[in-house]
This record gives C-alpha cells, sequence and structure tokens, in this order.
C-alpha cells in the first residue's frame, strides 16, 4: 500500500499524548501506521512463519489462499491483541541478529547508514523490520525505506520480464497438450464404440439368416436350393473378414492413440517439470537483484558459503568474470575446467580434489567431461549439480540450493 500524498503530517509511528516525542524502546508493529503493515508482512515474514502465526492465534485455518493469509496478516498487525503480539514477538526473533546490529545507531543518520549498507547486501527483510522500529527512526528515513521496498518489487518485474514471458509460454503449452490429450481419447471412445455396434449388428444379421436359412439335410434336395445356401455363406464369409480386418485396423489405430497419449503425457510432465526450474531460478534472481544507492542494479548473495570452493566444469570463458563477481559476496572461491578443450583431462582430478563441490552446465560441456565429473566426484565423495543451462539464473540458484543443504554432501539435487 504506498503511502498516501497529502500535504498534512503522516504519523508513522503512534507516541504517548502526555509524554516526550522520543521514547527509549523499539516501537511494536501496532504502533507503526498501518500503511505500513502491507510492506512488513510482505517483506520481513515468510508465507509459512505467517501462516503458523495465525493458526496459532485462531485466525485461519490450512485451506486459506496466500493472497488471504496476506490479507489477515495485515489486519493482524494493527491490533495489540493475542494476534498482534505473537506477530510482533515472531518479527523480533526472526530477525534478532539485524535488531542488535541496528541498535548500535545513536541518530537517525547512522540508522540511515546501515540500512543503505544493508540493502546494498541484499539483506532486506531484517533491515527493513529493525530499522522501522528503531527509536531514532525518523519520518523522512521511513518515507524513504518504504519507497526503495516498495519499488524493488517492479525492477525485479522487470528484468525477469523474459522468464516470466517464457513460463507463461509453458502454460500455454501444457494446455494444448491436455486439450490435443482429451479429443484423441473422444475420438477413440468413439471409434470403439463403432466397433462394438457393428459387431452386435452382425451377429443379429447372422443369427438371422441362419434361422431364416437352415434346413435340414434331407430337404435341400434341389440344387438351386443348395447353390442358394452356399451363396450366403460365401457372403457372411466375406462380411466377417471385412469387420475382422477392419477390427484389426481399429486395435492397430487404438495402439497408436494410445502411444501417442503416453508421449503427450511425458511431454506435459516434461515442460511442467521446465516450468518449476524456471520458477525456482526466478525466484533466486528476484531474491538476489537489489538497486545500488546511484539507482543501478546488481545482484547480491542472500545465502552465504564461507570458504567453500566451488569447481565449474564447462560453460562459456567470457562468462568466468561474471561467475566470480556472483559468488564472491557469498563467501565462494571458483575454480574453472572447460572440459577439456584447452584445459588437460588430467587436471581434473586435481581440481575436484581442491573444491567442496562441482557444477556443470548440461548445455555447454562434453557427454565425456560430464560423465568424468560424475566418476571422479563418486570417488572423492564430493556433491555435483548439474546445471539446466550455462545462463546467470541457473547458477544462482544452484548456490541457494547448495547453501540450503550445509554442510555440503551428496546428494544435491539437479538444478
Amino acid at each position: 500500500m504506498p503511502l498516501p500524498l497529502t500535504s498534512a503530517p503522516l504519523v508513522l509511528v503512534e507516541r504517548p499524548k502526555d509524554g516526550p516525542r522520543h521514547v527509549p524502546r523499539r516501537a511494536k508493529i501496532w504502533e507503526l501506521s498501518r500503511y505500513l503493515h502491507c510492506s512488513i508482512i510482505g517483506t520481513c515474514l515468510s508465507t509459512v512463519e505467517l501462516r503458523h502465526i495465525l493458526a496459532k492465534s485462531g485466525f485461519v485455518t490450512d485451506s486459506v489462499c496466500d493472497h488471504e493469509l496476506h490479507g489477515k496478516g495485515v489486519t493482524v498487525a494493527g491490533q495489540t491483541d493475542v494476534a498482534g503480539k505473537l506477530l510482533n514477538k515472531a518479527l523480533d526473533r526472526c530477525h534478532r541478529q539485524a535488531i542488535n546490529q541496528f541498535g548500535k545507531a545513536k541518530n537517525a543518520a547512522d540508522l540511515g547508514g546501515l540500512w543503505n549498507d544493508a540493502r546494498a547486501r541484499g539483506d532486506i527483510p531484517g533491515a527493513y523490520w529493525a530499522a522501522l522500529t528503531h527509536p531514532e527512526a525518523s519520518d523522512e528515513l521511513v518515507r524513504r525505506m518504504f519507497g526503495e521496498v516498495h519499488m524493488l518489487s517492479h525492477l525485479v518485474g522487470a528484468a525477469n520480464r523474459v522468464d516470466i514471458r517464457r513460463l507463461t509460454e509453458l502454460e500455454a503449452e501444457n494446455g494444448r497438450l491436455q486439450e490435443k490429450l482429451q479429443r484423441q481419447e473422444a475420438h477413440l471412445r468413439e471409434g470403439i464404440s463403432r466397433r462394438d455396434a457393428t459387431i452386435r449388428e452382425l451377429n443379429q444379421l447372422l443369427a438371422r439368416r441362419i434361422s431364416e436359412q437352415v434346413v435340414d439335410s434331407d430337404a435341400i434336395s434341389a440344387p438351386s436350393e443348395l447353390a442358394t445356401v452356399k451363396a450366403l455363406v460365401a457372403d457372411l464369409e466375406l462380411r466377417l473378414g471385412a469387420e475382422t480386418r477392419r477390427r484389426t485396423a481399429l486395435e492397430a489405430r487404438w495402439a497408436r492413440l494410445v502411444e501417442d497419449a503416453r508421449k503427450d503425457g511425458e511431454a506435459r510432465a516434461a515442460a511442467e517439470a521446465r516450468e518449476q526450474l524456471l520458477q525456482g531460478e526466478l525466484e533466486a534472481l528476484e531474491a538476489s537483484l537489489v538497486t545500488t544507492p546511484d539507482g543501478a542494479h546488481e545482484f547480491a548473495a542472500t545465502n552465504r558459503l564461507d570458504s567453500v570452493a566451488v569447481l565449474y566444469v564447462g560453460g562459456r570463458p567470457q562468462q568466468q568474470s561474471s561467475l566470480k563477481t556472483l559468488a564472491a559476496p557469498r563467501g565462494i572461491a571458483m575454480l574453472f575446467h572447460d572440459g577439456g578443450i584447452d584445459d588437460r583431462h588430467g587436471l581434473l582430478a586435481g581440481l575436484i580434489s581442491r573444491a567442496d563441490a562441482v557444477v556443470f552446465p548440461v548445455d555447454c560441456v562434453s557427454h565425456e567431461a560430464a560423465l568424468a565429473v560424475k566418476r571422479l566426484c563418486r570417488n572423492a565423495a564430493k556433491p555435483f549439480v548439474p546445471l539446466r543451462s550455462s545462463g546467470i539464473s541457473s547458477f544462482l540458484a544452484a548456490l541457494d540450493r547448495m547453501a540450503v543443504t550445509k554442510p555440503l554432501q551428496e546428494p544435491v539435487a539437479p538444478i
């Protein structure tokens, strides 16, 4: 919710009417302006944490969607009852480290400097909560922090519009595959129904002809009557042969349709898996993108892997400097091997022994190098992560996944 533009001063923190403006304690969430609650709930608490708090206080059930859950959280933030106190307590617990760091600020200028440093590192949630509730937080600083947090989501969306468009295309492709499968199933059911109806009609026709034409062998004395019976039998045999061939063709077509449906199902599953991978990479990009004080955009570390060496096998040589730049804020030392183009394969075992983890892009590495990495990593008990592509987003998602699975050990899921 944007802060309203008005000529009258907006009270961002409620103060006791009969006391001094400066209070020597941190503000509670219900003492902050209601215009700040939406950004605090959306930025400083995860959906899992918020759902746990509101379910504990009886405000929501497990069936509530994330949007409704966010609305309930914003409502509770302005209340001083049990739910509001639980919410304030959870925010303090989650961001205790940032609160201790920002507690050293003696005035609004110090507080603004700490905020700028945290924003440059990408440490937005804890710094935002600690600065908003600090006793020295001025209205001017609160407005600036609110505006920067509000614009961050717009900047991230603009920077990742290509990935979002690809996700939309995958969803549309998934819908087309489902429609095609439904049409094939309906056509197949119709063909089976026609076949069964034809078989029933032939059986009825055969029974009727036999009942009408069968006579005792003694009664068939005239050559004309015997010829009639033979002609009838020949005609029925022709009809039966034609329907048998038709049934065989329908069964073959049924088998082809079943196989096509299976392939369509596999394609749809692959599209959904790719969509999930792209979503994970998009989230990693959004979490890492920050705005520098001069208005530029850059990637900052959200999860650290201090003193960890990562070996990158394959890829494009011109990307190595960019990968080092992205890894450095996370405390990661990068090693590189091109998979055997210029670097000798004999160097690969030595580099793997020096690394804590190995990654390689499956779209930009030789088959021989990929097999060698897997074999050497298993022998050395080192984790390896195949990347979906040699792009920056796949590399960032791999680093975040490694940070979540610390300490590094096999297996690490492919990215």
